[in-house]
């Protein structure tokens, strides 16, 4: 029997420092793979379909978006991205762990969709952090840097939609806590109740058999 894989979305304000997170957490992570999205942009150089995205139409993405096929999706600058339910549908079936990177209003969407996901809100340990984050990039004007804060400290409003919230005030502590997150979600008797049922009902037919 295939244990049913786990769709674990980590999502959190800008500057929570999602995407480094993310690198350190996937290849120390056995069992756990990034969820490919499908966009519409053309591929950059160096850029695979099916391995970076799944480069498709805007009229097949519109087709997608029509037949229910994404958990989640955005037009940004004109450009359609979204994730597609049938990749994340098949590794979860196989029993493979699927983690989602995605923004907040995309994990949103998702929750909408996919109920029994795993919720994971990423924050910088405190607010002034956050700043030193942000004007660390050395890219935003002032005008900028108060736009992205302003909304950073806004989206920290939506902490109370997630399962758990991990502090990423070391990247390999928080890497550490997501992990733990992972390997208790995945001996949940709530979550896997019906898996365990069958193995107490399989257990009981050998027993029977044996006699």
């Amino acid at each position: 029997m295939i244990q049913r894989g786990l769709l674990v979305v980590l999502s959190g304000p800008s500057g929570a420092g999602k995407g480094t997170v993310c690198k350190s957490l996937l290849p120390s992570t056995e069992g756990l793979s990034y969820s490919i999205s499908c966009t519409t942009r053309a591929p950059r150089e160096g850029e695979m379909h099916g391995v970076n995205y799944f480069f498709l139409t805007p009229e097949r993405f519109e087709e997608m978006i029509g037949n229910d096929e994404l958990l989640e999706w955005a037009n940004v600058y004109s450009n359609y991205y979204g994730t597609p339910v049938k990749y994340v549908e098949d590794k979860l079936a196989a029993g493979e762990n699927v983690l989602l990177e995605i923004d907040i209003q995309g994990a949103l969407q998702v929750k909408r969709k996919y109920p029994n996901g795993v919720f994971i809100f990423l924050i910088p340990p405190s607010l002034e952090e956050l700043k030193k984050r942000i004007l660390g990039r050395g890219t935003e004007t002032e005008e900028s840097f108060k736009l992205r804060f302003g909304a950073a400290a806004e989206e920290m409003e939506y902490i109370t939609e997630y399962d758990y919230v991990v502090v990423n005030d070391e990247v390999e502590k928080a890497v550490e806590k997501i992990r733990s997150i992972i390997v208790a979600e995945l001996s949940s008797v709530k979550r896997n109740r019906e898996y365990y049922m069958k193995l107490i009902r399989e257990g009981q037919k050998d027993a029977v058999s044996f006699d």
